[in-house]
């Protein structure tokens, strides 16, 4: 198990929301990828949750 610091968090969320717009993906899309709700690749995305 490992701990990511603020600025880890928050550079994966940018890195995270930059390639889903890059590929076109909407949260839904890539949730459905992933598979996981919406609302958890938006927590990803603000550095809320990374789990």
């Amino acid at each position: 198990m490992f701990i990511l610091i603020k600025e880890d968090r928050g550079m994966l969320a940018e890195n995270l929301k930059k390639i889903r717009k890059d590929k076109g993906y909407t949260q839904e899309i890539l949730a459905e990828k992933l598979n996981v709700v919406r609302q958890t690749v938006s927590k990803w995305e603000k550095g809320v949750s990374l789990r």
